[in-house]
């Protein structure tokens, strides 16, 4: 059995079975491969892998716990290099986050300039994705920390560590009639058509629940994963913004409506998998996102078996509010 083998299996099921495709990411050849998987499965003495001809068509039963553990195998080899690295090249090393557009462009720009500054020779790559995208990335192993709002709590290979609180803003050009209303209910977003975030994005969940418990079902005509994208069309007039609060910053053409009152406010997560060996510049990042990570909290962290005890952690700890 070699470690090859169990990276290529694990790759295997991460391109949905398409050998070709796990071959072009890995730079390798698709008969090799193949030839790899099989000589693991006589090793084994079990299939892996259900075929039809040359095609893989389903995992085995046997072959997803096989293929748990290659990941869990592989992670630890990760972790073993992560180490060496931390004692060869302590201020070296790559820092891959998965996270929305809208943590992107309003919550991390003054995180990573500090960070970039203090590790100059640490490389950061910054992959935008949806929340499910970010989450699957990081269970992967292809990201290391992930950024979210939803979705975080669907994967139980993530330790996740919540972060801050934040809540949304009804924006509006500043003749539009919802600008002279002091306090505005569901009822008076209900009377305009909506322009806001997908489903499963930036704690859109929210909107839809504060609608639904009021008896009203939004008129949602416009969607985008992209606040500033929002923003465009409701200068367009296409609808009433319903975005997040820290969205909104040098937008001086807008009549921003604090709306905390109307939706219950989200939490920003930032999650990374189970077993992962996190290094200074890690540590280093967490506390500079959200100050209460330190160290000694995140280590403790890390020890607990179940989201639940995380979530208990965390309870008498006021998380700030953006």
């Amino acid at each position: 059995m070699k470690l090859q083998q169990l990276r290529y299996i694990v790759e295997v099921l991460n391109h949905n079975l398409n050998v070709s495709a796990t071959a072009e990411s890995l730079f390798t050849s698709q008969p090799g491969i193949s030839k790899q998987v099989r000589m693991l499965e006589d090793e084994l003495g079990i299939q892996v892998f259900e075929r039809s001809g040359k095609h893989l068509t389903k995992v085995t039963p046997a072959g997803k716990e096989i293929i748990r553990y290659a990941s869990e195998i592989l992670g630890k080899v990760e972790s073993i290099k992560a180490i060496a690295s931390q004692y060869t090249q302590p201020d070296q090393g790559t820092l891959n986050i998965a996270t929305t557009h809208t943590q992107a462009r309003y919550a991390l720009p003054e995180v990573i300039k500090g960070f970039i500054k203090r590790y100059p020779k640490v490389s950061l790559h910054m992959h935008q994705g949806t929340p499910t995208q970010i989450s699957e990335s990081v269970v992967k192993g292809k990201t290391d920390f992930a950024i979210a709002t939803e979705a975080l709590h669907l994967y139980q290979d993530l330790i996740m560590l919540p972060c801050y609180h934040w809540n949304r803003s009804v924006i509006v050009p500043k003749d539009h009639p919802l600008a002279k209303i002091k306090k505005i209910t569901v009822a008076d977003i209900a009377a305009h058509p909506i322009v806001t975030y997908i489903f499963g994005f930036t704690g859109r969940s929210e909107l839809d629940e504060a609608f639904n418990a009021a008896g009203y079902t939004p008129n949602v005509v416009f969607t985008a994963t992209d606040a500033d994208v929002i923003k465009t069309y409701v200068r367009l007039g296409l609808g009433v913004g319903v975005v997040a609060t820290m969205a909104m910053n040098d937008d001086d053409d807008f009549c921003v409506i604090d709306a905390s009152h109307i939706f219950k406010a989200s939490t920003t997560s930032i999650g990374f998998r189970k077993g992962t060996f996190l290094r200074d510049y890690m540590y280093e990042f967490m506390v500079r996102f959200a100050p209460h990570l330190t160290r000694p909290v995140v280590e403790k962290a890390i020890q607990l078996k179940y989201t639940d005890e995380v979530n208990k952690l965390f309870a008498d700890i006021e998380l700030p509010m953006r």
